[in-house]
């Protein structure tokens, strides 16, 4: 009788029901990003409502297809890990920034120049990843957790000076959302209790509806079917003067990728090397963010968004981000679905965002309480890393007056302490200073003490 080992967790393919149910979960939480990204660039630069449209379509269809990839791993492309890909937050802004300072067609060159230099520097970068030890990773997930809780918390609350800034009927959906979610969590056991964020979603957009907050008026109106437009901006324009924001940020991106391929597989119990696995998921990036930039997006990375997801329901195949995957690009190619993710009011997707997001930092707290935080490296590697991460996000705009080029590291709190970590953490345990005439090998020290303090008369055996 021939014995096969059991399949991992993350290997499992569950039924095609929970498949869905489990895909569609991912899916209705990270929806929001593609769809404020693509409105981002178009109130941004003054698009019309057609091309809109044709770009959440594409964002969704390379959405899709970058999830499938990092699930699947062909080739070495995409970890096999439960991962979900959307356009980046920061990347968005640097695409509007060229878009604005030269033209559309060199904004989408910038992307797809981005998406080669990360094949180019992911050698030289494969080598650094021991600067990355749980000291950094931990502080990198709670970094993310706060960027992300206040971005979303501008999409619940509204930007200040406008009409809509903290209207108490979108802030209550965002709370009442919150609630539901804790109490499917507590109340339903099983797979029903695996789908609370989920859950809770649904109950906050019923919520919305009845409270005539949610219209589905304009979901069957126009298309049913279609398809994105390659170059919709003409052809592509390549200007590393003018790439180089999103150049920049394609390091700060690696690392980016480096904590999540660790955070997830912590998540789903997986042992992986980071030296071999990271890679895959930066060329997963790294292709999508070329597929991306052919199609008018921003960089299309792997996200920290799901992650919270897999923590709380402990679902842990990769095969449902992959369900997830299929379920972008349908979203992608039929039109009322993408419009009806849309009617779900911004609050509603706000509030699970939160509790989601939330999870992420608890996570990086989780890998934290696994650091001796007593020991003075590691004590002062998260003190500096906190406050140069945690200033430039509670204190928008703190590095305004400094020239544009800093502000775009400085200014971003996530990479800002993530390279802090890395600095301070290498600072204390790679680098070996000799002070006052003493080595700082602590072995040195001690063969000098034993040398200086041996009785003079003593002789050898």
């Amino acid at each position: 009788m021939v014995h096969h080992p059991p399949v991992h967790a993350v290997d499992e393919r569950l039924p095609l029901a929970k498949l869905m149910l489990f895909g569609l979960q991912h899916v209705l939480v990270v929806a929001a990003s593609p769809i404020t990204a693509v409105f981002l660039v178009a109130k941004a630069l003054g698009l019309s409502s057609a091309l809109t449209v044709d770009l959440i379509s594409a964002t969704f269809l390379v959405c899709g297809l970058g999830t499938l990839l990092q699930s699947f791993g062909p080739l070495k492309f995409g970890a096999r890990l439960p991962f979900i890909m959307v356009p980046g937050g920061a990347p968005v802004v640097l695409f509007v920034l060229i878009a604005q300072q030269t033209d559309l067609q060199t904004a989408a060159g910038a992307t797809i120049l981005t998406g080669f230099v990360y094949f180019l520097l992911l050698p030289v970068f494969a080598r650094c990843l021991r600067f990355f030890p749980r000291i950094v990773i931990g502080t990198m997930l709670i970094l993310v957790a706060v960027n992300l809780i206040r971005i979303y918390g501008v999409v619940i609350v509204g930007k200040p000076g406008t009409a809509e800034f903290g209207a108490p009927l979108g802030i209550g959906l965002a709370l009442a959302t919150v609630g539901f979610t804790v109490l499917f969590a507590k109340l339903c056991k099983g797979m029903l209790g695996q789908l609370a964020v989920l859950l809770g979603l649904l109950a906050g957009a019923a919520l919305a509806w009845a409270l005539g907050a949610m219209s589905f008026a304009d979901v069957w109106s126009g298309a049913i079917v279609t398809v994105p437009t390659p170059l919709p901006f003409g052809m592509p324009r390549f200007d590393v003067l003018a790439a180089l924001p999103l150049l920049i940020f394609s390091v700060i991106s690696m690392a980016e990728a480096t904590g999540q391929t660790v955070a997830i597989a912590e998540v789903v119990g997986k042992e992986i090397d980071p030296q071999t696995e990271v890679p895959k998921t930066i060329r997963g990036d790294a292709a999508m963010s070329v597929l991306g930039g052919l199609f008018g997006t921003s960089l299309i990375i792997t996200s920290s968004e799901n992650i919270g997801i897999v923590q709380a329901t402990g679902v842990r195949s990769r095969f449902v981000t992959a369900a997830a995957g299929v379920l972008l690009v349908v979203i992608a190619l039929l039109a009322p679905l993408g419009r009806l993710a849309n009617a779900i009011p911004a609050p509603v997707v706000g509030g699970s965002a939160l509790i989601v997001f939330s999870i992420i930092g608890v996570m990086g707290i989780n890998l934290l309480r696994q650091v001796d935080l007593r020991s003075r490296a590691n004590m002062y590697t998260l003190a500096a890393a906190l406050t140069m991460g945690v200033l430039p996000i509670v204190v928008p705009g703190v590095y305004g007056r400094f020239p544009g080029a800093l502000q775009i590291v400085l200014g971003n709190g996530l990479a800002m302490g993530a390279l802090t970590a890395v600095i301070v953490n290498a600072l204390f345990e790679h680098l070996h200073f000799h002070w006052r005439g003493h080595a700082a090998d602590p072995a040195a020290h001690l063969e000098a003490a034993v040398t200086t303090t041996a009785p003079a008369t003593e002789k050898p055996s």
